[in-house]
């Protein structure tokens, strides 16, 4: 059996899942408009294990939602997952934060689009097909009228960066998910166990989650 313990915190969605060979077996996860990710993340990892009555020694490994979304969600979910990889002397897994958030739907044609807010209508997107094949690299793109215009098959948005944009891209082949907005970490569980049978694994040491933009200080007024 191959347990990997899988943490999402790039978003508002703090979320924590055991999977056993790819399928989840226990998860637990709350989404709160104030970040509580700092106090909820060690007491869901350990709620999830002790609801299958597994300690972290029987964990195989550790997967990571890397990113893009909040600078403060990935630090506190990539130096948990590191922690325990080095004191386990277990891999550590990276996953999309994006291909995570593109995985909770599926489709019959056309292609996904996952939208994770950035600032005012800028989001962090990429595209995927049917299939959650990437068809192109994420950036943080600034939605307009125009965004997309070169594509004619149905387009699939989903995340809390979609729900922003739905007054601005009112053509029918966009189609919207309200009800799916955060990426989950019952999503990784597919994804994690596939690159652990592969042996796609981080070096503890020097991973750091993927901002794709640099941190930017605000001032209060």
């Amino acid at each position: 059996m191959i347990y990997i313990l899988n943490i999402e915190t790039a978003t508002k969605n703090c979320s924590v899942s055991l999977s056993k060979n790819g399928q989840t077996v226990a998860i637990k996860e709350v989404s709160e408009e104030q970040f509580s990710h700092a106090e909820k993340l060690h007491l869901f990892i350990k709620e999830v294990l002790a609801s299958e009555k597994i300690s972290l020694e029987n964990l195989n490994a550790v997967a990571v939602s890397k990113g893009p979304g909040s600078y403060t969600g990935l630090r506190i979910g990539v130096s948990a997952a590191k922690g325990l990889c080095y004191a386990l002397n277990i891999p550590l897994i990276a996953v999309d934060t994006l291909a995570i958030l593109a995985e909770r739907i599926s489709v019959d044609s056309g292609i996904i689009v996952p939208m994770i807010d950035a600032r005012r209508m800028e989001v962090f997107t990429q595209k995927y097909s049917k299939d959650y094949s990437p068809l192109s690299l994420a950036e943080a793109l600034i939605v307009d009228e125009t965004a997309f215009a070169d594509t004619t098959e149905n387009i699939h948005l989903i995340g809390d960066g979609a729900l922003k944009c739905k007054t601005v891209l009112t053509d029918d082949k966009f189609i919207f998910y309200d009800d799916v907005i955060y990426p989950s970490a019952n999503e990784i569980s597919r994804i994690s166990y596939k690159k652990y049978i592969e042996n796609t694994f981080e070096d503890v040491a020097y991973f750091e989650p993927y901002y794709l933009k640099d941190f930017m200080l605000t001032t209060k007024k």
